[in-house]
């Protein structure tokens, strides 16, 4: 295979690295083995509607106990009026995601056309003024600074990997502004790698005006139904201050419980895809291709499938900037471990260094671990000698399906502690694991069972290596 343009050898060699990691990391618990085995259709039909029967009616409890409990989160949490679905109470409790709409109320217009009328860099410097002056641009300042710091970081790297004198004119001074400060990733990502970023300059697309405004609508389109959808849940179902009340968390339904995960992790992923959806929009009116937007978290059963597929870009850097210098699987089975540890060490420092984010960390590099062990003891011929002689290829993906519902528990346990804290992790565990032993535990790992199903038969239709 030739190598690319004014990469080195030490460079291309890092690269191929990556790509058989990426490729390996895509593999979870059993896939092997229920590689395009098709379960009957009435049966996967079931796992489907049984899933989104538990989302919706979860999701009505959910609704039941924010209508229940207004006038007391009212109070507590100051909820607003919001003016849209008929005057509805809105929960404002989301910084994020209320920040950035706030911004975008302000900033929209101004950021979708003079990015496409005025060079990015000088249009930066044409309204410099200061770091900050309001909590807000405080906030925002914070938001890029971080993002930012792993676009100089790859650019830095990729430049010491390149052996010297380099013949590439992309590792220059000019080339580090246009990647640091190309304005539709600048605030909030998605995140590209420095190769990757050279790549789809080279690949520019070009299309018509005709085809690009064609896109252009389509895309936005897409971008207002879902910003609809999460405007529409934080009016309908307080979640997030819910969260907030421990005192209500504990004294909720267990079908509540249940649907304000869903919902938090939902409305999570409902959130990124707004949030890059942005930036991918101005890419391809760039002519660039985006990164892929994030897989919706109903649809995943592990956590090597979480890591892979929400964040691409995040997984992309940690891989090759932080796994693979540290030595990656390289070096046995204590080196992975190492190498993994030390990956989700620098993801929880960067994402602030809290101490649930590190239990959430924690969470994760057990969790990954975990189903990589599974996956490697399935792999081993004995094992799956065995397997094949007892098991039929529709039980095979029934015990892949059983395995995965207990991953996905603790996948979705360990966003909670991402999302709302470790209290509200701890409040989970006991009354799910608990408290709830054995009626509420099964009954929970029941529909994911329900769920790991629909995720598996998902993965296989719509998954590209």
């Amino acid at each position: 295979m030739a190598m690319p343009r004014g990469e080195s050898v030490k460079s291309h060699h890092i690269r191929k690295k990556t790509r058989a990691l990426v490729r390996n990391s895509q593999c979870v618990c059993l896939d092997n083995l229920s590689q395009g085995t098709m379960l009957p259709r009435w049966e996967l039909s079931f796992y489907l509607f049984a899933s989104l029967g538990f989302h919706l009616y979860s999701f009505y409890e959910v609704y039941k106990a924010s209508r229940e409990h207004e006038e007391e989160l009212d109070r507590q949490f100051a909820l607003e009026i919001g003016t849209l679905f008929g005057g509805l109470k809105k929960d404002p409790t989301d910084f994020e995601w209320n920040f950035w709409m706030e911004w975008g109320k302000q900033r929209l217009v101004q950021f979708l056309f003079g990015h496409m009328a005025v060079s990015q860099l000088a249009n930066m410097l044409a309204r410099k003024r200061g770091w900050y002056q309001t909590e807000n641009e405080y906030y925002l300042l914070k938001f890029t600074l971080t993002v930012r710091c792993l676009y100089y970081t790859s650019f830095s790297l990729e430049f010491c990997w390149q052996e010297m004198p380099t013949g590439s004119s992309f590792y220059s001074f000019p080339w580090l502004v246009a990647y640091v400060f190309y304005y539709p990733v600048f605030h909030n990502g998605p995140i590209l790698s420095f190769p990757e970023f050279i790549a789809k300059m080279q690949r520019q697309e070009d299309c018509s005006l005709k085809s690009n405004l064609s896109a252009f609508a389509v895309g936005l389109a897409r971008l207002l139904c879902y910003w609809w959808l999460a405007e529409l849940m934080v009016h309908l179902m307080y979640m997030h201050a819910l969260y907030g009340s421990a005192s209500l968390l504990r004294a909720v339904s267990c079908w509540t419980l249940g649907g304000l995960a869903l919902a938090h992790v939902l409305f999570f992923y409902l959130k990124y895809l707004v949030l890059f959806g942005v930036p991918a929009l101005l890419m391809r009116l760039d002519g660039l291709t985006p990164p892929p937007l994030p897989r919706c978290v109903s649809t995943m059963f592990s956590f090597t499938g979480m890591w892979r597929y929400f964040d691409v870009g995040l997984h992309d850097f940690l891989i090759r900037y932080v796994y693979i210098p540290v030595g990656g699987s390289q070096h046995g089975l204590l080196g992975t471990l190492f190498s993994t540890a030390v990956t989700f060490a620098f993801v929880s420092f960067w994402h602030g260094g809290y101490d649930y984010l590190w239990c959430w960390a924690a969470l994760n590099w057990l969790g990954v671990t975990v189903e990589n062990a599974v996956q490697r003891l399935v792999q081993t011929p004995c094992v799956q000698d065995s397997v094949v002689q007892f098991l039929s290829p529709r039980a095979r993906r029934r015990f892949h399906a059983a395995l995965a519902s207990c991953s996905t528990s603790m996948l979705i346990l360990s966003n909670l502690v991402f999302l709302g804290g470790s209290q509200v992790g701890k409040i989970y565990w006991n009354r799910i694991f608990i408290q709830g032993w054995p009626y509420v535990t099964l009954s929970a790992l029941g529909f994911l069972y329900c769920y790991s199903h629909v995720g598996i038969a998902w993965a296989q239709t719509y998954s590209v290596d």
